[in-house]
Parts: C-alpha cells; structure tokens; sequence
C-alpha cells in the first residue's frame, strides 16, 4: 500500500500499529518550531492502525537539529504517540547534522469510519524519550540453523536458510528441508513471542501452551505466500533464502530483505530479492518481490498457498476463495481440535489463478528488475480478532481498498 504526499508525491506503506497513548511521557518542548502533519483519505471505512511516514529531511528543515530522542509526536487531543525513526543506510554519517543518516518519521493513527482528515504536530522536546515497545521485529535464528522469523503483536512468520537444506551428517539426526516456502506462527498474544518460542524449542511452539503455536504446514509448498514462476503448466521454484538483510527494527515497523540464488524457470535463469515491510496491528504484510532475469520482456510469477496447509489429524475443511474483484486470494481452515485460521495473498497487479499439486497460485507479469508488490498474512480464530470466514473475507478486502486508496501528508512547518 502507498501513502501520498502533497504536494510531492513520495511512495511509503500505510499498514501500521493503532495510535496509543503514552502515560508520563516528556511534554515539554523547545521553542525551536513545530511541524504540522495533516493526514487525508478518501474511504469511508475505518482505517485502523494506519502508518503515517513523513520525510526526515522534512522534520528537520521544520525543527532544525532534531534529535530523534528528543521528539514528540502528538495527535490532536495532545495524547503522546508512540514513533520511530527509521535509518536510510546502517552507520550512515551525519557530520552536519542535517539529518542524512535518516529516512522517515513514523507514528500511528485509527482512522474512525468517516473520518477522512486527522491532524498530527510533531516538535522537539526538552526530555529525552525513552524507547517505545517493540510491536514489529525481525531477525536472523543461528540457533535454529539459518531460519529468518518475523512478527508483529498479532501473527509471526519465519522461513529457511540454505543449512536446513544441507544434508545431514550421517548420525546427526538434521532435519532435511529444501523449501522457500513460508510458514506461519499464530499468536494469541499481542507481545513478542519469537525469541522465547526458539527458546523453550520445536516440542513446545508445535502446541498451544498459551501465547499460541506453530500449527501451519508448509513442507515443500508455498507456505502461505511464497513465490515462483509459473510457464502455464509448472511452477519453477527457488531453493531456501541464500542472505539476509535488516534494515529497520521496530518498534512500529520492521524492514528486512531476503535474497534467493538464480534458479533455472523453464530455460531462463532468475534471481529474485524480497522486501518485506512489517507494520504493527496488521495480519497482512506487504512484500516487494524484484526478479531479475535476461531473454524474456516479462515472465508470469505466482505467489501462492499451500492446498493442505493444516498438521497431521487436524481433518480440515478448506474453503477457497478467488476474490477477483480485490484481486486477492485466500482460505478459511476449519480443523478438528486446533481452531479455524485464515491466509490470504493480496495482489493489485493480478493477471488470474491457476493452482498445482501443491499450491493454489494467484497469478502477475513481471519485467525483470521491476517490483512485483503484494501482500501475505493469516489471522487465527483463537487469537480474538477474527473468527469466521466472513470476517476474515471482509478483512482482506478492507486491505485490498486500502492499497488502492492510499493516503495523503501534506506538510506545515509553523513557528510555536
């Protein structure tokens, strides 16, 4: 999804953590100015936790100097809201102090239904603010191997690195995986659950000991949301990720990059990089997927879901649905004894479906070096947020408009 500013246009995601308040947080605040942020959309749905991105160098032409702890952002009651600074490049140097080592201001707000404009100031603050909790977090496992997990504070995810696909020293005992699939871990618990998960291990996070489990199935399959390229009767998939990169970590949102080796698509060689962007409060998050190959003007990839994506003795009773008018693709899993979940793959730039042995497939063109963006998440029954079918339909296509109706910043230095 993309956020527009006026006058400029600047492309930014807009899924995000609901706005919250900060009891005791610093109110005191220079007199240095202060940046007036006006938020507009044209839906007359409710746009919960939407993420407003606003331009560094815009912070800090209004509020030369600003140091990112000592900020306030406040909405228009003067409630607090949680924010975060994100970093254009890791290290990056800033001996002006003109705020080039930084990319965007981030913060939150629920759009009511109706309500179309919201009004933000940012200033600086005389207090130093302390950190806000982390809701979106991404890292590297090396005590699981080379997995790569995500979450927010309603759904986790990880995938597999090229040691889980490494044979197994006789003996060992190594589990054996060759997959670029992604799974799914399904919280019922809003703060993170990755580090403890990997933690007490594999025999505790397969059952639901309170905060939720890892219940999905992903094996050789897509999982829920991965990719390949589709020659009309085969899907040409990559191996496991071969590199990883984080390039922002919460607390509102997390940004990382995996990259996959070339893989051969039916006599074309193809490499592909995904961004993904991992907001707070969403059961979707967005992916930026660039493949990269020679001969062809474009190829036709698929991004798909597993067709049995339940454990073993679960009895499911799938229901699929091609919603061609949100152009998005999805699933409702009733099981026997582990709850109903959903999955779901949004994708604007869909050309039609097709479906394999393993994978139901939504379907774009693509030209090399181009980014193919999507979107990819699940929501499970017991979690509270959404229990049926119905809702999860309605959620996804709440997301799918949100894509296709951005919202708009218009910016407003003003001195105090």
């Amino acid at each position: 999804m993309t956020q527009r500013f006026l006058p400029a246009a600047l492309p930014a995601t807009l899924l995000a953590c609901a706005a919250a308040l900060l009891p005791g947080a610093a109110s005191a605040a220079a007199a240095a100015g202060r940046l007036t942020v006006t938020v507009t959309h044209d839906l007359d749905a409710a746009r919960p936790s939407e993420t407003i991105a606003v331009p560094w160098k815009d912070v800090n032409a209004a509020l030369p100097g600003a140091l990112i702890q000592r900020l306030v952002v406040k909405d228009a009651a003067g409630r607090v809201l949680p924010y975060q600074v994100t970093n254009v490049a890791p290290l990056a140097k800033d001996p002006q102090g003109v705020g080039a080592a930084y990319g965007e201001l981030l913060f939150q707000h629920d759009f009511a239904p109706g309500e179309k404009s919201a009004t933000f100031i940012v200033e600086q603050s005389d207090a130093l603010t302390t950190p806000f909790a982390p809701k979106a977090f991404a890292r590297y496992v090396p005590e699981r191997l080379d997995d790569f997990a995500w979450e927010n504070d309603v759904v986790g995810h990880r995938t597999y690195g090229p040691a889980l696909a490494a044979p197994a020293p006789p003996g060992s005992g190594k589990e054996v995986l060759e997959t670029s699939g992604l799974d799914i871990w399904f919280k019922r618990v809003d703060y993170p659950i990755v580090d403890r998960w990997y933690n007490k291990g594999h025999d505790h996070y397969h059952k639901d000991e309170g905060e939720g489990m890892d219940m999905y199935n992903v094996g050789r399959s897509r999982g829920a949301g991965g990719t390949g390229v589709w020659d009309g009767a085969r899907l040409y998939t990559s191996r496991n990720y071969a590199t990883w990169k984080v390039l922002a970590n919460g607390p509102i949102r997390a940004v990382f990059e995996l990259a996959y080796d070339a893989w051969d698509a039916a006599g074309t060689r193809v490499t592909e990089t995904k961004r993904f962007t991992v907001d707070a409060g969403h059961q979707l998050d967005q992916v930026d997927s660039t493949f990269t190959f020679a001969g062809p003007d474009a190829l036709t990839v698929a991004v798909g879901l597993n067709r049995t994506p339940s454990d073993k003795k679960q009895d499911p009773r799938i229901a699929l649905v091609r919603d061609e008018t949100g152009h998005a693709l999805l699933q409702w899993v009733e099981q026997a004894s582990n709850g109903a979940f959903g999955t779901a793959i949004v994708l604007p730039s869909a050309t039609g479906y097709a479906q394999d042995a393993l994978n139901d497939l939504v379907l774009a063109r693509v030209a090399s070096g181009q980014p193919l963006r999507y979107w990819i998440g699940a929501a499970w029954d017991r979690a509270g947020r959404i229990t049926s079918q119905a809702a999860w339909q309605a959620y996804v296509a709440a997301a799918a408009a949100r894509a296709a109706h951005p919202v708009r910043v218009q910016l407003r230095p003003a001195a105090r």
